[in-house]
């Protein structure tokens, strides 16, 4: 029997799938499955995989990515998938190519008359005998890859998919949910928002009976046991109302999946949520600290004390966005640069006093890229004689390297002289993204060429670089790509103009989160708190919504942005 395992990136599908195969195995089933620990069995679809994830590959147009896509699931049904079949009682897949297919034709919008002979070639007949969608809300997901990624040490450039931003996995769950709507003999929706364990155990008896009985008599079983819950929701009237609901989801979290919680919850501080603060800075340690990058409040400085001696570079890095203006994080600099100096230099980006300098000065031979990577928007003399110094050692690679051509990027973000523009354009070769964000707040034409050509390919990228910018231009690019990518609004922040407004108006029910994220501390004003009781009123179970409407009865709207 066939399986399929399907779902949004941090559904939780391969954890599942994998466990799955494990629990068969134990009951006595041989079972093969084609991406075990999350590598798929063929090194080509392996390879394949790599080269359509790697944003360095910005240029690759949405057809051919969807072939891409459909090549590596070609590679592995016919070198794995087809010789395994009859081999073992169960083979699991996780990705099959219904992949391709939402991800072309509602995450990519290509037409169902380019994609469907494709995939009917590529099948050749062959179809899953069931298929489990993994789902959960693309915000629950993102708090997971969130979470996840603060234990693993990942240096490859960031995925191709995530230069759509968060309304990419929206349109993709939205595919996968109709595929299974129209397919329900051979679909089940399997919500992995609870405790992994009854997801597993759920998949692995549903495998079981249909292995014994079919898909369809297997399913209908399930869906006689596991009847879907109706979804109820609590009149949410007030900001106070907002940050009870946003806790009590914290606390459902806090046993079975800490980090989420820690992560959900960063960016907040005051007396309704310091006390799980600190609760879990001593059970997840490194997720909290990661999330107090440039907190100054009492609870955060009282985390990092406790933290410092068994957690000293991950606490120096929370000084990130804390200028030394602050006497105890210039303080904390001098101290722990003796201890974590890499960390240290992290933090001292955009930083232009004589202590960022003098510590520049010093760590300058020992660790030259990151001192030069914390030039970012220094357009001094200064700044330029240690990019020039720097530059005459690793200039040679700046077409090469993408490490070197990152670097140089970081250096000189914001940047629009002629000296910056010579870098930009000789690093964009090997890292088109990093060479298109290192744009920052830069309003020169040539900036907004480059925008413009890369607006559909990374549009999250491209409103990163336009924050608080409010000239013609800028609105342009955000009208075009507002309906798609919720960083637009993110890139409104704080403005009080009308065309922000505008945007806000026409995407409140796109992005109900955001609009209320973006209006910072005009939701103190009658229009800015008017909107967020009617957010409220109409999304009252959104927990991204939920944590912005709290950090306003907290007051940390007044104090800078957070990121969703």
């Amino acid at each position: 029997m066939f399986v399929a395992f399907e779902g949004i990136d941090g559904s939780g599908k391969t954890t599942v799938s994998n466990q799955v195969a494990e629990r068969l195995r134990a009951a006595g089933l041989s079972v093969k499955h084609l991406r075990a620990e999350g590598r798929f069995v063929s090194a080509v679809a392996e390879a394949i995989r790599d080269l359509g994830r790697d944003s360095r590959n910005l240029a690759l147009t949405p057809e051919a990515e969807f072939l891409l896509y459909v090549a590596r699931d070609v590679q592995l049904i016919e070198e794995a998938l087809r010789p395994e079949l009859g081999q073992y009682d169960i083979v699991l897949a996780d990705r099959f190519l219904f992949t391709a297919q939402v991800l072309a034709e509602h995450g990519r919008r290509l037409s169902r008359e380019f994609t469907e002979p494709v995939l009917r070639a590529a099948a050749r007949g062959l179809s899953p005998d069931l298929v489990l969608l993994v789902d959960v809300d693309p915000v629950l997901a993102r708090a997971r890859r969130k979470a996840y990624k603060l234990s693993v040490a990942d240096k490859r450039p960031p995925s191709r998919k995530g230069l759509s931003g968060v309304g990419l996995q929206h349109r993709v769950r939205r595919g996968y949910l109709a595929l299974a709507e129209a397919d329900p003999e051979r679909w089940l929706v399997l919500q992995n928002e609870a405790a992994l364990e009854q997801t597993v155990a759920r998949a692995t008896e549903l495998i079981r009976a249909a292995k014994a009985q079919g898909a369809r008599i297997a399913i209908t079983q399930d869906r006689a046991r596991n009847p879907r819950a109706a979804i109820t929701s609590t009149p949410i009237g007030s900001t106070q109302q907002a940050l009870t609901a946003f806790l009590a989801w914290i606390d459902r979290r806090i046993e079975p999946e800490p980090r989420v919680a820690a992560y959900v919850l960063g960016g907040l501080f005051g007396a309704a949520v310091d006390g799980r603060r600190r609760s879990l800075a001593e059970r997840v340690p490194e997720a909290m600290l990661a999330a107090l990058s440039g907190r100054v409040d009492e609870v955060s400085w009282e985390i990092r004390s406790s933290l410092r001696p068994t957690h000293t570079a991950a606490v120096a890095q929370t000084l990130s966005g804390i200028p030394n203006t602050d006497a105890r994080a210039s303080s904390w600099r001098n101290e722990l640069a003796e201890i974590a100096p890499q960390q240290v230099l992290v933090t001292l980006t955009r930083q232009d006093d004589e202590q960022a300098w003098t510590l520049r000065e010093r760590f300058f031979e020992d660790f030259p890229e990151l001192v030069v990577g914390s030039l970012s928007g220094l357009d001094s003399d200064r700044a330029w004689s240690l990019r020039d110094r720097w530059l005459k050692r690793r200039g040679e690679e700046l077409q090469s390297s993408y490490e070197v051509a990152r670097v140089a990027c970081k250096s000189i973000t914001h940047l629009s002289c002629e000296r910056a523009w010579k870098i930009r354009k000789q690093a964009r070769v090997v890292a088109p993204v990093i060479a298109l964000a290192s744009l920052g707040s830069a309003r020169d034409a040539e900036s907004y060429r480059w925008r413009r050509e890369a607006l559909t390919r990374a549009p999250k990228v491209v409103m990163a670089t336009l924050k608080n910018l409010s000239d013609e231009v800028a609105w342009e690019l955000r009208a075009a790509a507002v309906s798609d990518c919720k960083e637009v609004i993110d890139s409104v922040q704080n403005l009080d103009d009308p065309a922000a407004w505008q945007l806000r108006e026409q995407a409140q029910d796109l992005w109900p989160s955001t609009v209320v994220k973006s209006l910072g501390v005009l939701a103190d004003g009658e229009r800015g708190a008017a909107l967020l009781r009617r957010q409220l009123e109409r999304h009252p179970t959104n927990v991204s919504l939920l944590k912005h409407a709290a950090a306003v009865a907290l007051g940390v709207h007044r104090v800078d942005a957070f990121e969703e």
